[in-house]
């Protein structure tokens, strides 16, 4: 295992959506470990590394609200793009407002609120070398240049909780006790999203586990995984 670090994830509201429900959005009771990877990648990411979600801790009670968004049901092509990369001056946004095409559609989401979220998560070097001395040197430059980032609320973009609306609000844990959850005994959440497997570019399969939290912990470390 590699060097780990742990961090405080809270924000006003929450969408983690579950994949079978694509019109309304519904989100997932908790975060997914994806996502939470994804808040970690935003402060530090780099090709050399992979970081790895070990455990989730639920701090709060677990809440829903329902609210109604603006969208669109349209989007860019890439023709479009790519004739703009080709040098084209032509007029280039998504008309929102146009009532002839009618793109702007009400959509209902059954969201989370008031999320507090710890993160255990550690980091593995993907390109070993053969030199002990030269590995742990690579990953104690990453492990410092990581907690430099994170103690000075630094991202390569705001991270944030599922929707990029929903900014979430990340605190490194350093050297501090993680607080209690209100959660109490097992509580089974299902059939989760994990990841997604990118081997084949051509068919990329999501990857699920059953997820079991546990006195407000969510385990991650060895759970079986299914495509």
């Amino acid at each position: 295992m590699g060097y780990g670090i742990t961090i405080r994830v809270q924000g006003d509201y929450a969408l983690f959506t579950r994949p079978e429900l694509k019109v309304e959005r519904v989100s997932y009771d908790i975060i997914t470990p994806s996502a939470a990877r994804g808040i970690v990648e935003a402060i530090y990411w780099k090709p050399a590394i992979r970081w790895v979600i070990d455990r989730i801790h639920v701090l709060n009670e677990i809440q829903f609200t329902n609210i109604r968004r603006n969208e669109v049901s349209n989007k860019i092509s890439t023709r479009e793009i790519q004739k703009r990369i080709d040098g084209s001056n032509e007029p280039f946004f998504l008309d929102a407002t146009n009532t002839e095409k009618k793109i702007r559609q009400q959509r209902a989401s059954l969201v989370l609120k008031n999320v507090d979220y710890v993160i255990e998560v550690h980091f593995d070097v993907i390109k070993q070398v053969a030199d002990k001395d030269e590995q742990i040197k690579e990953e104690k430059k990453h492990y410092n240049m990581a907690l430099r980032r994170f103690r000075d609320g630094q991202h390569f973009h705001a991270p944030y909780l599922g929707t990029r609306e929903f900014g979430a609000k990340v605190t490194l844990l350093e050297n501090k006790p993680i607080p209690s959850s209100v959660l109490e005994g097992e509580y089974r959440l299902g059939w989760m999203l994990y990841d997604l497997n990118f081997v084949n570019p051509q068919d990329i399969r999501p990857k699920f586990f059953e997820a079991t939290l546990e006195n407000g912990i969510l385990d991650l470390r060895g759970v079986e995984l299914k495509e």
